[in-house]
């Protein structure tokens, strides 16, 4: 009897032991990963302060061939769940950019990024629509500063130090900030456009025809965005069948393999962006910046309700919703978002 309760205790400490080294909680069974699932193929941890995604920096991560890395904006919202039940079935990570306020508002659903393993990252506090570029440099950084304290109070001090900015609106002295503070700042190298209005089965069409074409890559999507997390399955399940693989990025000490911008190369944000604000100043000095009372008040409207769920197809930007145009592949030419969602009840 008593040789059994030995062997018995013995097998319960090394399960307690296997479920810690696995990073589970000892009692709860790990959830199973279906042998056909997509998975995770590779993890790639970025430390320093490196300013990635070809859309905006000359530069981006040395993926391998048809890799793909997922991030998602301006959550977390209503339909987040979806997105994140999507991502478990397939056994696939992400990497979420927090509004702050969203973060604020639901904290469970950080918390539940977090504990799946997911990397949450920051992207502003209140999302100005004037994008950060076009505020105050002190008001920016405090924005900026108040994201990061929101999201990590919801994520119990686990989010990364990964930022986006809102709308790809930097400045040469708000990148320097961020240097400073050892932040990697993310662009893409391609988006799923889905701010524009289309049904999921034109945004998996338009998504997978800029896949195919540049060959993976980091994607925009928008978790806020019932038609992307309506596609989600689709989407994960079309670079399963087409051999993509997902990579993950975290948090880590040294600076990542980059691979340069082809020749020739320009950025697209920088062009929509000087398009959008033609005549705003580009921040050059923060003693040098100054800021309009149109501006200042248009700022402080933003400080309003958590950014939810957009359905009233009014474009980030806050300009009326027109026809997408339509690009080569008949497919609706890319326009980085460049402002605060409008939140809208589904």
């Amino acid at each position: 009897m008593r040789v059994n309760q030995a062997l018995t205790i013995a097998l319960l400490a090394l399960t307690a032991l296997a479920g810690q080294a696995r990073g589970q909680v000892v009692g709860q069974a790990a959830p199973a990963c279906p042998p056909d699932a997509l998975g995770v193929s590779r993890e790639i941890k970025i430390g320093g302060a490196p300013r990635i995604g070809l859309k905006t920096y000359p530069q981006t991560l040395d993926l391998r061939e048809n890799e793909v890395v997922l991030t998602f904006d301006d959550g977390p919202a209503a339909t987040t769940p979806k997105v994140l039940a999507t991502l478990a079935k397939e056994c696939v990570k992400a990497t979420f950019f927090l509004i702050g306020r969203n973060a604020a508002a639901r904290p469970d659903l950080v918390r539940r990024e977090i504990a799946e393993g997911h990397t949450v990252g920051h992207h502003s506090y209140s999302h100005p629509s004037l994008t950060l570029r076009n505020l105050p440099f002190a008001a920016a950084i405090a924005d900026i500063e108040r994201g990061v304290k929101a999201d990590q109070d919801a994520a119990g001090g686990k989010a990364s130090n990964f930022f986006r900015f809102p709308g790809f609106g930097d400045s040469p002295d708000l990148l320097d900030a961020l240097a400073k503070k050892n932040m990697p700042v993310f662009g893409a190298d391609l988006w799923a456009s889905d701010w524009m209005p289309m049904q999921p089965e034109e945004e998996l069409k338009l998504l997978m025809v800029r896949l195919r074409r540049s060959k993976g890559g980091i994607v925009l999507l928008h978790d806020i965005q019932k038609r992307t997390a309506d596609m989600l399955p689709a989407l994960l399940a079309t670079l399963k069948a087409e051999h993509f693989k997902i990579v993950h990025v975290t948090p880590g000490d040294v600076l990542p393999a980059l691979r340069d911008a082809p020749a020739g190369w320009t950025s697209e944000t920088e062009a929509t962006l000087r398009h959008m604000w033609p005549k705003a100043p580009l921040q050059t000095n923060p003693a040098q910046t100054s800021s309009t009372q149109a501006t200042k008040k248009q700022a402080a409207k933003k400080e309003a309700a958590p950014v939810q769920n957009p359905a009233s197809e009014v474009p980030p930007n806050g300009a009326p919703q027109a026809e997408a145009p339509k690009g080569p592949d008949d497919l609706p030419l890319e326009t980085p978002a460049m402002g605060e969602p409008t939140e809208a009840a589904h």
